[in-house]
């Protein structure tokens, strides 16, 4: 058969594209998930392949964004997997993912019914009797900051239930999940500093975090860092904030490697700074890797975690669309690009030009 006979399908234009099919479905339906850019790119790419949606199917599916037809089509089980029974209210992020997956659920007529990962009184047998009884139809766990294995007691509804996490990948079972992307977000945060003018980036993380995404920001941060010197190439600053030698240990560390930024995820670090009569950006400056709205002072990176909630709900509708369900044997990620977000922690070209070495800026 000839080749312009073939029939171009989305796996075409991911391949040439070198992107995940679901980016470029979204990409197609002009998602604002998907940078403009890359929509651009992937709509040029389909149109000089020759692609054409099947118009039944498209409508059918902007029915299910818009919430246009009007029809309930079933429920999901939203899990807390936090350790705080009330992460979806009180947690610093996690209502950020709620919020997207309430809004897409919502626009694609699904309901929500919520349950906390670890209610010891929701075991096994009991849980996947309770979610058949109220007419679930596939299960989204949000909120998983400590580890990334999942309870045990879960493990039924993984095999009966298509299920999506969001936040982290996790193993036993490996789930398929979205997240945002951990190694460009760093990349792209130690990027930025050295385009405002900044020379030595230092990266603060807690041990634990950076084990529980594979080390994605460690990773992406020493291939930020090929753009500097190897004089200027530091070692990255991993303990945990919250024991009684961490400032110590973080006063030794800054000493040594003298950054001029921090990248950083905890407000331990601006108390240590203080402590340490530091000033911010004066002295040195601050990058947030987990930007938010709420701390507009502290510039950072916007992780854009409610764009991660609606993408793990387009991810459970495919694959009820698709009728899968159980541990898969490929579990599929879908990625967010994150984005940068200005604030006054940080210093222009301009005033970086008067800024001298932080050696000597300690107190004796």
């Amino acid at each position: 058969m000839s080749t312009s006979l073939k029939k171009v399908s989305l796996a075409d234009i991911a391949q040439e594209a070198e992107l995940s099919r679901n980016a470029v479905s979204l990409a197609l339906r002009k998602d604002r998930s998907i940078p403009p850019a890359t929509r651009q790119r992937v709509e040029a790419i389909a149109s000089r392949l020759g692609y054409t949606r099947n118009p039944l199917v498209g409508e059918i599916m902007a029915r299910h964004r818009t919430g246009s037809s009007g029809v309930h089509h079933g429920t999901f089980a939203l899990f807390n997997g936090n350790s705080d029974p009330e992460a979806f209210r009180r947690h610093p992020t996690v209502p950020l993912y709620v919020a997207g997956v309430e809004r897409r659920a919502r626009e694609w007529g699904y309901r929500l019914d919520n349950f906390w990962l670890h209610d010891p009184e929701m075991r096994g047998e009991r849980l996947l009797q309770i979610l058949r009884s109220r007419g679930i139809c596939g299960a989204l766990i949000v909120g998983l900051m400590k580890e990334n294995r999942i309870p045990d007691r879960f493990r039924p509804v993984a095999e009966a239930f298509p299920c999506i996490v969001t936040g982290v990948r996790t193993r036993r079972p490996a789930l398929s999940f979205a997240c945002v992307d951990h190694h460009i977000l760093a990349l792209q945060a130690v990027e930025k500093a050295i385009e405002l003018g900044y020379h030595r980036p230092g990266l603060v993380l807690d041990r634990h975090i950076e084990e529980l995404l594979e080390h994605r920001f460690s990773a992406g941060y020493q291939v930020g860092q090929g753009h500097l010197p190897p004089a200027d190439r530091l070692e990255p600053h991993l303990d945990a904030p919250d024991t009684e030698t961490a400032f110590d240990s973080f006063r030794v560390w800054l000493q040594r490697e003298c950054p001029d930024v921090l990248l950083i995820l905890y407000n331990n670090v601006r108390d240590w700074l203080e402590q340490l009569k530091m000033r911010v950006p004066e002295d040195i400056g601050l990058i947030q890797l987990e930007w938010r709205a709420t701390n507009p002072e502290i510039a950072g990176m916007n992780q854009h975690n409610d764009l991660t909630g609606e993408a793990a709900v387009e991810m459970l509708v495919g694959l009820i669309h698709q009728n899968q369900r159980g541990i898969p044997d490929f579990p599929r990620a879908t990625l967010i690009g994150p984005s940068w977000a200005d604030g006054p922690s940080v210093d222009t070209p301009e005033t970086q030009a008067f800024q001298g070495s932080l050696k000597g800026a300690f107190p004796p």
